[in-house]
């Protein structure tokens, strides 16, 4: 099989653990972020590494949604203009990316209460992001072709266990009763990945807007647009699966 057009970047926001649940956030949230390899290549690799040798002189820098928010790492040196400026001109890529969003957001603690074995949070927001990740590389064209899934590493026995989830869902064991044409590539987060950054960036602010949808959120505002829509132009259940 050919290679497809396409590239999926995978990261998450939240813990998976259905014990120690967070109050303050008790979501945990996978977000697939699929783009054009052109694209890639051509226009959001390149901003995405102006960006980082503008603010700190390099482009060695990893863009990591909890370090910038906290000021850790290498956003500690950052003054409130020089940081306030990244934020704007990251907002600014990510309103002109040419990208596609799917999220899935588990409700933790309904999971918990539904359940009497919960399944893993973060294998469950896999196969319901494959599955959805398959629709539109079948409206595009792309279904018969090979497209290369880029998680982020989670150590050995995690990765081990992700590989196996993976090979489930691809080979047909739940829902979809089919075969999916994806391979899984996992990626540490040193490897400087602007896709799996741009999953990171963007995962947070949409576990916000469920979990707190009255609240102010300029990056969901620029993000809502770029989630899936489906056949039907409906975002709920495509570019959006709530659980449960």
């Amino acid at each position: 099989m050919r290679f497809s057009d396409y590239l999926v970047f995978v990261d998450e926001s939240g813990d998976h653990s259905l014990v120690s649940i967070d109050p303050q956030y008790p979501v945990f949230v996978l977000c697939f972020c699929i783009v054009h390899k052109q694209v890639y290549c051509q226009e959001i690799t390149p901003r995405l590494r102006e960006l980082k040798i503008e603010a700190f002189g390099h482009d060695l820098v990893v863009l990591h949604e909890h370090e910038i928010r906290k000021r850790r790492g290498p956003f500690r040196s950052l003054g409130p203009e020089a940081r306030e400026a990244l934020l704007d001109r990251l907002t600014q890529v990510i309103a002109d990316a040419d990208i596609t969003l799917i999220a899935v957001v588990i409700d933790k603690p309904k999971h918990a209460a539904k359940y009497a074995n919960p399944y893993h949070p973060y294998y469950l927001s896999l196969q319901f992001g494959l599955e959805r990740i398959y629709s539109f590389m079948r409206q595009h064209g792309q279904d018969e072709r090979v497209t290369h899934v880029i998680c982020e590493a989670r150590g050995a026995k995690e990765d081990a266990e992700l590989e196996l989830q993976f090979r489930r869902v691809r080979d047909g064991a739940y829902l979809s009763r089919c075969a999916l044409p994806f391979e899984l590539v996992i990626a540490h987060k040193r490897t400087n990945s602007e896709g799996l950054q741009l999953a990171d960036l963007t995962a947070r602010p949409i576990g916000l807007s469920v979990l707190r949808p009255k609240q102010k959120n300029r990056a969901y505002e620029i993000i809502k647009s770029k989630l899936y829509s489906g056949l039907h132009s409906c975002i709920i259940g495509n570019g959006l699966k709530v659980f449960p």
